[in-house]
């Protein structure tokens, strides 16, 4: 009988499921991308980016550490000076935070602790929701469409005199979808007259319509509307948590005070490199397409519907409760996604190294085909 071990070693080529030539990272792409070593146990939960720091970045943080003694003020606005560049607005339009997550809360708290109402999609992206209600806010949910993607029309019908809050995760976490290009600014632009728009781009850089807007456009408008970007996702820094918001001087002066863990020197300097590495970027651009591709065929093949992507995950229809797929293929060895009601039967799976897809495309057909 084989163990998960054997089993492992096998789905990845040394028991016939052999990855194409063409997917074989050299030993040089591995010094510069730094692939997470594949482990008897594949973690595809988390939407973490399988490749980075990479190794220009590790220099980068390595030089950093003669900084460590200092407090991060002066390095962080650097930084937003570079980033300021990058989006065409100001310093002060910029708020470095503790990864997307931490300006995600303090927007919550900044505006709507007391009974301010947050209008959210569902299933989204919980982190402003959920530390906004401890403060007192309201949330107002308005179920996602039959295509699993926001319901604008729906929302504009709920916006009412206590709404504080439009939260936009966009591409959305965890269907994969994202708002039409032609319907989003106009719905921004009429939204923001009425409340605050809060756009999450975390997986901006892996929306697959070209030219697709950012909202930082309405910030250098002075509308009222937030972005918040993420090291974490293609630039594969996680792990340092840094990210920023991108605020109008209105909004930007308010969230500003309520700045709790900010970030650190390390962290300021492995995101001032990430920026200037293209190399990088389109390296994990590429071989999270690849991986995505790779999902989408097997899902495909056994006939499972998922909703296309424009992220580094997939949402498919698994057609078993969440739970018991789950559990069947942990003792495969790999670890999917939560629950995201209501959609108890559908799975999130996030794309990781194309090791670690193999893997998991094995094993996803092991429980269809045999169970």
């Amino acid at each position: 009988m084989h163990t998960r071990r054997d089993w492992l070693r096998s789905s990845i080529g040394l028991g016939g499921f052999l990855l194409a030539p063409e997917l074989v990272l050299s030993s040089e792409e591995r010094k510069k991308f730094n692939p997470r070593p594949l482990s008897n146990f594949v973690k595809l939960s988390s939407n973490e980016n399988p490749y980075g720091p990479s190794e220009a970045v590790q220099k980068a943080v390595i030089k950093a550490f003669k900084n460590g003694c200092r407090y991060p003020y002066s390095y962080s606005d650097a930084l937003a000076i570079k980033l300021a560049k990058k989006h065409n607005v100001e310093p002060e339009n910029i708020i470095i935070t503790g990864g997307s997550t931490e300006g995600l809360k303090i927007t919550g708290l900044t505006f709507t602790q007391g009974g301010g109402e947050i209008i959210a999609g569902k299933p989204t992206f919980l982190a402003m929701m959920d530390f906004a209600q401890q403060w007192g806010a309201k949330i107002n949910w308005v179920p996602v469409g039959k295509d699993k993607g926001y319901d604008l029309n729906a929302i504009n019908e709920q916006i009412n005199k206590n709404t504080k809050l439009i939260f936009l995760c966009n591409p959305n976490n965890p269907t994969g979808t994202v708002i039409p290009k032609n319907s989003l600014k106009d719905f921004c632009v009429s939204a923001s007259k009425k409340a605050i728009v809060f756009s999450d781009e975390a997986y901006y850089d892996f929306i697959q319509t070209p030219n697709y807007p950012s909202m930082d456009s309405l910030v250098r408008d002075g509308k009222n509307v937030i972005v918040s970007k993420t090291f974490s996702k293609i630039y594969g820094l996680a792990g340092f948590r840094i990210g920023y918001l991108i605020a109008p001087s209105h909004l930007s002066k308010k969230i500003r005070k309520n700045v709790v863990a900010m970030t650190n020197v390390l962290a300021i300097a492995a995101a001032g490199k990430a920026l200037e590495d293209q190399e990088f970027y389109n390296f994990s651009l590429n071989k999270i397409r690849d991986g995505r591709e790779m999902i989408t065929s097997t899902l495909d093949k056994l006939g499972l519907n998922y909703i296309p992507s424009n992220t580094n995950f997939i949402f498919f229809h698994s057609g078993k409760k969440i739970d018991v797929l789950g559990e069947q293929m942990l003792r495969l060895g790999v670890k999917i996604g939560r629950p995201f009601p209501p959609f108890y039967d559908w799975c999130r799976i996030s794309v990781g190294t194309l090791e670690e897809v193999k893997i998991f495309t094995n094993a996803l057909e092991n429980v269809y085909n045999f169970s």
